[in-house]
């Protein structure tokens, strides 16, 4: 199967990786086509663009101007440890012995605004660019034009390779439908995750984003090969609602209680 999941916009390029073995991003000549546009804006330009500060705006700004197509080990990360959010705290990488990076190369992928997909193990460097930027490109008026179908060609790829008809999607709306999976000829599974709130079940945003990032943990160490094996999946307090969950939208539910144990 193969996971898929959303980068983060907030980066860590500074604690020690867990581990040395790094690779390239598929895309990089593409990423650099979006760094030239990107790099001949303002900080009031990339501040409007974006819906940031002017501070970030800056910082962003500096980013771009720096940025080169060599990736290497001196000015760059593997995506899997560079990205520091809600659903990087859940996937808990700083803990996966070898195996579990082998197991995660070849089954998660994390959408990018700026890489297009990535291999866990590839290089990155310190960016922020969201999906739903709407920068207008030769391709079109914003990413989802400049990235068309080349990430859903990307995942189809990686799907013969691996010889599983299976995605397991826990990226966000913006970031999946980059991936236009509507497109894949794949059993597309979602998982959901919902927290109890004045005794009714919803999903809450910060709470969802760090169980997306248990669940890849989950099926990463555990080398999931299955989807009903989705079903065993039981950290900080989350358990499985047959009662609530659909063959394609397996829901997992997580009582105050649970919450307040985890």
């Amino acid at each position: 199967m193969l996971v898929l999941l959303s980068p983060a916009k907030t980066l860590d390029f500074e604690s020690p990786t867990p581990t040395q073995i790094c690779t390239k991003p598929d895309f990089l000549d593409l990423s650099e086509d979006l760094i030239k546009g990107l790099s001949e804006l303002s900080v009031e330009q990339l501040s409007s663009l974006m819906g940031i500060s002017l501070k970030l705006a800056q910082l962003n700004c500096e980013r771009f101007q720096t940025w080169t197509k060599k990736h290497d080990r001196s000015a760059s990360r593997q995506a899997i440890s560079a990205f520091k959010g809600d659903v990087y705290e859940g996937l808990k990488a700083w803990n996966f012995n070898q195996d579990d990076f082998k197991y995660a190369q070849a089954n998660l992928r994390i959408l990018s605004g700026l890489y297009g997909i990535l291999k866990p193990l590839d290089l990155i460097q310190p960016y922020r660019l969201e999906m739903g930027t709407v920068f207008a490109n030769p391709a079109g008026k914003d990413l989802y034009a400049f990235w068309g179908d080349k990430l859903a060609n990307s995942i189809t790829g990686d799907l013969v390779q691996s010889k599983s008809k299976t995605i397991i999607n826990l990226a966000s709306l913006e970031y999946s439908k980059a991936a236009q999976l509507k497109n894949i000829d794949a059993n597309i599974v979602c998982p959901s995750f919902k927290d109890e709130k004045n005794g009714k079940f919803k999903i809450i945003s910060f709470y969802a984003k760090r169980a997306r990032g248990l669940m890849a943990n989950f099926i990463i160490t555990n080398k999931i090969k299955a989807v009903n094996d989705l079903k065993d999946f039981s950290m900080d307090g989350y358990s499985y609602s047959a009662n609530d969950s659909s063959a394609n939208e397996p829901v997992f539910l997580r009582t105050e209680k649970a919450r307040l144990a985890a």
